[in-house]
């Protein structure tokens, strides 16, 4: 079953990002009120962006990623932008674990390549 992140434009410009299984549905169920904290007081307009991910660990780790963005990237990322997009997708079938990991060789290999 996919899972997705979706981006959704709320009153007064703002950004909303979530989680669904069915974005429509739950779109819908935003614009009725009965959604989140934060779209019963800025209503949404429309939807701007949707990811569909292969798995809810993934989704939810989209999600928070793009919820940690600056409200620049945010409307960027709205907007197409495929760089950014690339960047938040990369490396989130990772468990902390195996990111830890990586960025250890990482920040050896920098330190290497400046010595």
């Amino acid at each position: 079953m996919p899972h997705f992140v979706y981006m959704l434009r709320c009153k007064g410009g703002r950004i909303y990002t979530g989680y669904a299984v069915d974005v429509e549905a739950r779109f819908e169920h935003h614009k009725s009120g009965k959604g989140a904290k934060f779209t019963k007081a800025f209503p949404p307009e429309c939807i701007l962006r949707k990811f569909e991910l292969p798995s809810y660990e993934q989704a939810l780790r989209l999600e928070a990623r793009i919820k940690k963005l600056a409200r620049e990237q945010k409307e960027l990322l709205a907007g197409g932008d495929d760089a950014i997009a690339a960047e938040l997708l990369a490396g989130l079938n990772e468990t902390l674990e195996e990111k830890s990991a990586r960025e250890r060789k990482e920040k050896r290999a920098r330190k290497q390549s400046g010595q």
